[in-house]
């Protein structure tokens, strides 16, 4: 059986536990923080979660495994049988974890974290997600679905991440950027949220930080 190793407050640990669920692929969930002891290193070389243990080895980054599962378990049709509409999941998917999400984690240490980040990367993360969240409404339809009327694997990445963006830059900028183009991402979270694998993501999420609040 694959082991998922991760922590229930990491975005892409939430994204491949989110598919695992929906599609209903067994998995074991071993509660692992980043580490740089070189055992955790060999299983994953940046010392990053998530990552799997599989019968044929380790495998990283949240995508590679998303990739994985798809091709390993075919059929689950975790991408859509017709290769546009794939292609074009795939797509959202790079908007959502590249050029959104990876953007706005330069905002986390002072967003979330009680740190400080300068005013140089306030104003170049800034320009930066802009120019990128308006790329991706050019892109995302939301109707109610980022593809459309159809749940797809792409609304796994965004409802594991598209809520940090918004948050994020309301938090650093008095603004969520995401708001300001016309994405309401509230009511699009809470639609992804009727769904059983998505709302079992949330509870233990926020049994985790009830949790950590408790200690």
């Amino acid at each position: 059986m694959i082991k998922l190793h991760g922590f229930v407050l990491s975005n892409y640990y939430n994204k491949v536990k989110f598919a695992l669920l929906e599609f209903g692929i067994p998995f074991e969930e071993v509660l692992s923080m980043p580490s740089q002891d070189e055992a955790f290193l060999t299983h994953s070389p940046l010392g990053k979660v998530p990552f799997i243990e599989t019968e044929h080895g380790s495998l990283c980054e949240s995508q590679a495994i998303i990739e994985y599962l798809a091709a390993a378990y075919p059929e689950k049709a975790m991408f859509s049988p017709d290769p546009w509409e794939a292609a074009k999941e795939r797509e959202l998917i790079t908007f959502v974890d590249v050029h959104l999400e990876l953007v706005a984690r330069n905002l986390y240490k002072q967003a979330f974290f009680g740190g400080t980040i300068t005013d140089a990367t306030k104003g170049r993360t800034e320009k930066l997600l802009i120019r990128h969240i308006s790329g991706f409404r050019r892109l995302a339809k939301f109707t109610p679905y980022l593809r459309g009327d159809r749940f797809s694997i792409a609304d796994v990445a965004g409802f594991a991440s598209l809520p940090l963006v918004g948050m994020a830059t309301q938090a650093i900028y008095g603004r969520d950027f995401l708001l300001d183009v016309g994405i309401d991402w509230k009511p699009y979270v809470k639609a992804i949220n009727t769904r059983p694998a998505a709302q079992r993501v949330t509870d233990d999420r926020k049994a985790y930080v009830d949790a950590q609040r408790q200690k």
